[in-house]
């Protein structure tokens, strides 16, 4: 959540904010009018209370008509005292329960519009000349069909639609990618964790999935606990109402687990393969750091993305994404987008994105510096996202025989194999 100090302070800012996400300008006048109601009724609580109080006194000293009045205005007060805290409290809640409809501010370099409203940041390698190489490049999944490396005919079989298996060297491959993508994240000075993948709803609601992303969210009603979509949310929450002392900072953590997303909005769209699924591994980066320095950290978790893409010769380009395509906990994401031959366009590998403090407001984590103590800012990045990994190595690293060469990085996780062969039938 944002601040209300600086949401009486500057207002506009705020409207602007949410005109760019293209969200409801009209909230920000409802929350401005309930925190009014919010502090007023305090003042008012708080006065009646005083006179309480010091009526109480009184009474002692009191006789005779005089004590008679002070009792009667005793028991109004006591009415009065009551009305008052109950208006209080509604008017609390109601700033609370509009507080968190609020996304975070949008940082002013951030391009104004929706999906295809992004800029261009930076474009990495070379797409390949497959009519040069004189042949008709294959889609991952017949690539992986192959291999006997992806089987989604069972996993829709067993599972349903958008369910997969990975076999044989797919599932070696999966295990490659994750080693190789936790090993560079414990270089960089990620500790590596193994994380939840259920939560409780505060954990959920904290780093503001339960908002715009809710439709894409699994829930266990019986547990009233929720599937992760990310590591992010269990990451995030670790601390939760925890103050950490600034010299701990930054505080970066690598987490791995299962992911799950309903893709509810997704109703035909990449539904061959296993580019977009209903569950899916991930590697994530996440960190803690003071406010001022969260620009420097998100540009820091970029240059590990590319890193890693590059690691795995990859073509690729790095997006700013736009203000309506956000997600309402960012304030600034870039995306690295990776080139898929047999669609030929890019698509998102991995994205970045700076919450600032919006994340540590809701869910009470705050840093210690000497007797100050205030929010701090999360980031999250993408380090591998398994499946739409393998979907760029096959269709970027295949051979006209229908083998995929292994980058390089990878090799030692798959036991030095430098190509990955189609298996006999």
């Amino acid at each position: 959540m944002i601040d209300l100090r600086l949401l009486r302070e500057d207002p506009d800012r705020v409207r602007a904010s949410q005109r760019a996400r293209g969200e409801d300008v009209a909230l920000v006048d409802s929350l401005l009018s309930a925190d009014e109601r919010r502090r007023s009724s305090g003042v008012r609580f708080d006065e009646l209370r005083a006179e309480q109080k010091g009526l109480g006194k009184l009474i002692g000293k009191a006789t005779g008509d005089e004590k008679a009045e002070l009792l009667k205005r005793a028991e109004q007060l006591k009415t009065d005292v009551r009305a008052a805290d109950t208006e209080r409290d509604a008017a609390d809640a109601e700033t609370r329960e509009l507080l968190q409809r609020l996304g975070n501010l949008v940082h002013p370099d951030v391009p104004v519009g929706g999906e295809e409203d992004f800029v261009t940041l930076e474009t990495h390698g070379t797409h390949r000349d497959f009519a040069a190489e004189g042949f008709e490049p294959r889609d991952h999944l017949e690539l992986g069909q192959l291999l006997g490396a992806i089987d989604v005919e069972r996993g829709a079989k067993v599972s349903g639609s958008r369910f997969y298996f990975l076999t044989g060297v797919g599932a070696l491959l999966e295990l490659a990618l994750v080693n190789a993508a936790i090993a560079q994240a414990t270089a960089a000075g990620f500790t590596p964790m193994l994380t939840p993948a259920l939560v409780r709803p505060q954990s959920m609601a904290g780093t503001g999935f339960l908002g715009q992303a809710a439709q894409d969210v699994y829930h266990l009603d019986k547990d009233d606990l929720y599937l992760v979509g990310t590591s992010e949310v269990p990451l995030a929450a670790y601390h939760m109402d925890e103050i950490l002392d600034a010299e701990r900072l930054p505080l970066r953590y690598a987490g791995f687990s299962p992911c799950f997303r309903r893709e509810a909005g997704s109703h035909g769209k990449d539904t061959r393969g296993i580019f977009r699924v209903h569950q899916f591994d991930k590697v994530e980066m996440f960190s803690y750091v003071l406010p001022e320095d969260s620009q420097a950290e998100h540009q820091r978790l970029l240059e590990w993305e590319k890193q890693w893409l590059t690691s795995l010769e990859l073509p690729f380009r790095v997006i700013d994404v736009a203000s309506a395509d956000l997600g309402s906990s960012a304030a600034r994401k870039y995306d690295c987008e990776a080139w898929i031959p047999t669609q030929g366009k890019y698509r998102e590998l991995t994205s970045t994105s700076d919450c600032t403090e919006f994340q540590s407001r809701r869910l009470s984590i705050r840093v210690r510096e000497g007797k100050k103590v205030r929010p701090l800012a999360t980031l999250n990045g993408t380090l591998c996202a398994v499946p739409r990994t393998i979907v760029a190595i096959l269709e970027n690293h295949q051979q006209a025989d229908g083998s995929v060469r292994v980058p390089e990085v990878l090799r030692p996780y798959l036991g030095g194999r430098e190509v990955l062969e189609p298996v006999a039938k």
